[in-house]
């Protein structure tokens, strides 16, 4: 990914800053995009990975839609130029303000995800002479075989409505003129690299879309939501998801009723391995049982490692420059960060050549929830942008 004039390039930059390599994000959105097309299937684009405004525009341009789990994030995909009637809304914690803005702005429709959030939102369709059109968002109870902090699938989780809340959702949504049942939501979890986890979904998409279908609501939409994982340890050698077998699995094993549409809710899958974050040694500290190198990142701008122990490659850019016969050997680091906090780590012995003071360190996939999770912690550097289109 990074040749010798790109890193030249890095090189007059200050650091950290994210880059991002928009062929390759665009590559990534059209292969999805074929891959869908072949079954008529829709996507959402999940701006909580990244809501970039060059990735955004991008991927508005491409006609995605639009995922949101806020309301800003609403007001933000409308500003961006997504059509309001590809934008979906989920989240367990849906303030008013929040509802009433996205009823303002008739969107696709509200993932619901208990029975009060339902109630709430017909009683402000109501208030706003609005129809609000919701998919109800069930717990399907599928292990997505994932890090626990990142599955969202299983009774045991916040999200989604219980199944033996699905009687009282429909008497709810009959006692209000304000409320158009649409369809079903699903999500199982993030960062799901076995695709047999989609198989065990469908079955159960195919129960719960017969639960209704028996009841008299042949439904409009089936939403399977997101979740397809990354190759965080080879992003070179697996730059594009196998997006031809994640939409073959769907299309073989989800039983759709007469023109039910089948939508999905990507995000990472869309974005991570275009984004790295690029930093520079500040300091190496040499002991007897441990080596550090200490970067100019930090957690303030990958949060992902020290929140869920997260995996993410890191390479030495210098390094690269340099010929096989002028390179020193290679030392055992841990990599961390400039902020006081001891989590502030992005990889503990991390083989890598012999570094020094002002190096180029690049860790990589980190084009999702990399810099939408960046804080002020420490009273931190605004984040700082490089793209490819800029320096090629």
């Amino acid at each position: 990914m990074f040749n010798r004039d790109i890193i030249a390039a890095f090189e007059q930059k200050e650091t950290p800053f994210f880059y991002y390599d928009l062929q390759l994000l665009q590559a990534t959105i059209d292969n999805a995009l074929t891959e869908a097309d072949k079954y008529k299937f829709h996507i959402h684009y999940a701006l909580k990975a990244n809501f970039n405004e060059r990735v955004l525009q991008i991927i508005q341009e491409s006609g995605i839609g639009a995922d949101c789990v806020s309301g800003n994030e609403v007001l933000k995909a409308v500003e961006t130029g997504f059509s309001p009637d590809k934008i979906v809304f989920a989240g367990v914690g849906k303030a008013d303000k929040e509802i009433i803005a996205a009823l303002h702005h008739d969107i696709f429709a509200f993932n619901v995800e208990s029975v009060q959030e339902l109630c709430v939102i017909g009683d402000l369709a109501k208030k706003e002479g609005k129809v609000a059109k919701v998919a109800l968002r069930i717990n399907p109870n599928v292990d997505a075989k994932t890090h626990k902090y990142i599955t969202t699938g299983l009774d045991e989780n916040k999200f989604g409505i219980k199944t033996w809340e699905l009687n009282e959702c429909l008497d709810v949504i009959r006692n209000f003129d304000s409320l158009e049942l649409i369809g079903l939501h699903f999500h199982v979890g993030s960062q799901v690299v076995d695709l047999n986890v989609f198989k065990s979904l469908c079955v159960k998409v195919n129960e719960f879309n017969n639960w209704f279908d028996e009841r008299g609501y042949r439904l409009k939409v089936l939403n399977v939501g997101g979740g397809l994982g990354v190759n965080y340890t080879d992003p070179d050698g697996d730059p594009i998801v196998d997006f031809k077998r994640y939409f073959e699995i769907f299309d073989q094993f989800l039983e759709r009723k007469g023109e039910q549409e089948v939508h999905f809710e990507l995000g990472r899958a869309l974005v991570a391995q275009s984004g790295s974050l690029i930093s520079k040694v500040l300091y190496v500290k040499n002991g007897i049982k441990k080596h550090f190198l200490i970067l100019d990142a930090g957690m303030t701008e990958l949060m992902r490692p020290a929140l869920y122990q997260a995996y993410h490659k890191i390479e030495h850019l210098s390094a690269k420059q340099l010929s096989e016969e002028t390179r020193d050997g290679s030392v055992n680091y841990d990599v961390v960060g400039p902020i006081c906090e001891s989590t502030d780590c992005f990889g503990k012995e991390v083989e890598l050549p012999e570094s020094k003071r002002g190096d180029l360190i690049a860790i990589r996939t980190t084009g999702a929830y990399g810099e939408v999770m960046a804080s002020k912690y420490n009273l931190r550097d605004e984040i700082r942008y490089v793209y490819s289109d800029e320096i090629v």
